[in-house]
């Protein structure tokens, strides 16, 4: 189900470029800001393995410096049919984790020091089994496209604000010209919030098929529940200092206890998220 959804959001998404493409700039617009949104993603997803673990500061580990945290990676991603991914660990107390890598044979599992004083083993393996179910359903490479199509829909949006500000629209019929002009504000304003919107609900999607997919790769949906359970009322209790533009990567919404970041949560919510697992059975 959440598969389907995903795609009519990626639809929703590709839609709502052309209905302001063509409303703004025609089929040029659409391409042009298309064209500049898939090279900035493009670069984003190429490299942003290594953007996002230069921010955390983290740190690559071998199996003798953690054996551990490598050994329980290494079991689950056998069950996952999935590659050994990298493994890291960002200093830090607040608990939480990630996956990051643009593909499965180049992927990165990484842990804060917080999380692995925090979770019982069952706990830990249910959120390595998120991260590596990540990495399976290629979700990095979705949340790329989404990004790309959003991001041409703010440039659309950009554009119209400037139309807007230099007289872009026609005033040949000063009714017409008057009503154009208020069209292109009311655009201009609501598409990049449609657009983002659009973008978070294909990101809570992604969330739920991690949790279902993590809890049948360790096989107790109930270790993953109880790690949410601690990880939420950690991030409410000290919320992690993380790049907003990152919080989608996390396991947890590291910003949760900033009232103003919840109105516009790339996380689904949590007591949804804890429910579902509860409702499976072990395997």
């Amino acid at each position: 189900m959440n598969t389907i959804k995903t795609a009519l959001l990626l639809g929703a998404l590709t839609g709502l470029l052309m209905l302001i493409g063509g409303y703004f700039g025609g089929q040029s617009g659409v391409i042009i800001a298309f064209f500049f949104a898939m090279v900035i993603n493009f670069g984003s997803y190429w490299f942003s393995d290594k953007l996002i673990l230069k921010m955390y500061r983290a740190q690559e580990v071998s199996e003798s410096q953690a054996p551990q945290l490598y050994g329980m990676i290494k079991n689950l991603a056998l069950k996952a049919s999935l590659p050994m991914p990298k493994v890291y660990i960002v200093p830090g107390e607040t608990p939480n984790a990630f996956a990051t890598g643009r593909n499965e044979h180049h992927a990165v599992v990484a842990v804060t020091e917080g999380i692995l004083k925090i979770l019982s083993k069952e706990e830990l393996e249910g959120v390595l089994a998120h991260e590596l179910t990540h990495i399976k359903n290629k979700d990095m490479l979705i949340g790329s496209i989404a990004a790309t199509l959003a991001g041409a829909i703010v440039m659309l949006a950009n554009m119209a604000q400037w139309a807007a500000i230099f007289g872009g629209v026609s005033r040949d019929d000063d009714e017409g010209g008057a009503g154009g002009l208020i069209g292109l504000i009311i655009m201009a304003v609501l598409a990049p919030i449609a657009a983002t919107i659009i973008q978070m609900a294909i990101s809570r999607s992604r969330e739920y098929l991690a949790d279902a997919g993590g809890a049948r790769v360790s096989g107790n949906p109930y270790g993953l529940a109880g790690a949410l359970e601690k990880l939420s009322r950690a991030a409410q209790a000290a919320p992690m200092d993380a790049n907003p533009s990152t919080a989608h990567m996390f396991i947890v919404n590291p910003l949760t206890g900033r009232s103003l970041m919840n109105l516009f949560s790339t996380h689904p919510p949590i007591e949804e998220r804890i429910a579902r697992l509860r409702s499976m059975r072990p395997r």
